[in-house]
């Protein structure tokens, strides 16, 4: 939680989360400054890729937990997302970016509910837009190298459409590929990260103003209800960091198995 928030929560008078509160800069100001987020997505890379490191040295047949959750993890990425939708012949490409993307948005959005940290990454828009670039430029490179340019955007176009409509079908895709499935993959990963720490703010730091600050007893009592609500909501927030993870992969090898396919 920002050092503003804080200590609005025990000011005089009570002020709700705002969005400049998840700029938090550490050093330095403006576009160029070292910020919170951008700390916690290093510290993410370094934990994913030693956990990782120490997973696979000491694998063997009879799993421990930890191999055991590891290869659970893997499995629901391979199973359930590549095999099932970019198909057993062409999955094997594509499962390390898609492995990463997992685990990378998981542990970031994670962060959200561990005491101290306590910031989901993805809830500032830049590395939503970071990672959603990645799928971009990896599906529509698929397209151009499978189909060639202008093979890939005469696809656009579905066999069988009528040529006066087939422009104005060709435009409505062209915009859907290009613009609109890279900007709601992105908004989606955000602004449930977003909302969901917002809402995380105003229910605990609404039940420690009310406990702290409340003018008459009734008010403190309330405290109580507003506390339950953010454990309440801490334990559904970890459900929809899990849920964006996956959905986030799920699109992402929807979008590469469609250009994969032979047909449009």
């Amino acid at each position: 939680m920002s050092p503003h928030v804080l200590a609005a929560a025990h000011s005089e008078g009570f002020e709700a989360p705002t969005p400049a509160d998840f700029w938090q800069p550490l050093v330095g100001d403006g576009a160029f400054a070292l910020t919170r987020p951008m700390v916690l997505m290093a510290l993410s890379v370094v934990l994913i890729a030693a956990f990782f490191l120490v997973v696979s040295r000491r694998l063997s047949l009879v799993p421990s937990r930890l191999q055991f959750a590891t290869e659970g993890l893997y499995n629901i990425v391979r199973n359930s997302v590549a095999i099932d939708l970019i198909g057993s012949r062409d999955f094997r490409p594509f499962l390390p970016l898609l492995l990463t993307q997992f685990s990378l948005i998981l542990v970031n959005n994670v962060f959200g509910i561990i005491p101290v940290i306590q910031f989901p990454t993805f809830s500032r828009i830049g590395f939503a837009v970071a990672v959603t670039l990645i799928t971009y430029v990896v599906y529509h490179a698929i397209g151009f190298r499978k189909k060639g340019f202008g093979g890939y955007l005469g696809s656009l176009v579905p066999s069988g459409v009528p040529g006066w409509i087939a422009p104005f079908i060709w435009l409505l895709e062209a915009f859907t590929f290009f613009v609109t499935r890279p900007l709601t993959l992105a908004l989606r990963l955000f602004a449930n990260m977003f909302a969901g720490h917002m809402l995380l703010l105003v229910f605990i730091l609404g039940g420690e103003y009310m406990l702290l600050h409340g003018s008459n007893p009734f008010i403190q009592v309330a405290s109580i209800g507003s506390f339950a609500m953010g454990i309440v909501m801490t334990f559904f927030e970890l459900l929809v960091q899990f849920l964006q993870a996956y959905v986030f992969v799920l699109l992402t090898a929807l979008y590469i198995a469609g250009n994969l396919a032979d047909e449009h």
